[in-house]
């Protein structure tokens, strides 16, 4: 299951992270949101320990998603020690997550 985010937690949960990060940003509004879900919810279990999946409401986390830069949902953002490492928005397909979470965590201890 994705953690979820807000301005309470974000900087334990993702900013000061030991290891990667994805974040969804997203609205329950949202059709492609909605159809990302259980992409996003297999990568959390699949990748568990290894990267943390996290979502983040835009309607109730406006600030948070500002000081990223969100202008349109579904945007995914991934950071790394902290930073933001990518950013991919609009919906994506599994099959392309799952290679950029495997990138991810070649070269992180098992």
């Amino acid at each position: 299951m994705s953690l979820i985010l807000d301005e309470s937690n974000f900087e334990s949960e993702v900013l000061n992270s030991t290891i990667p990060v994805m974040v969804d940003f997203w609205a329950p509004w949202c059709g492609p949101c909605r159809s990302m879900a259980p992409i996003i919810d297999d990568l959390a279990k699949e990748f568990e320990g290894r990267v943390k999946v996290g979502k983040v409401n835009v309607d109730e986390n406006r600030t948070l998603a500002g000081s990223y830069s969100v202008m349109s949902i579904p945007t995914l953002i991934i950071f790394k020690a902290g930073k933001v490492e990518d950013k991919l928005v609009g919906y994506t397909p599994k099959a392309s997550l799952v290679k950029k979470f495997d990138s991810l965590v070649q070269g992180l201890n098992p």
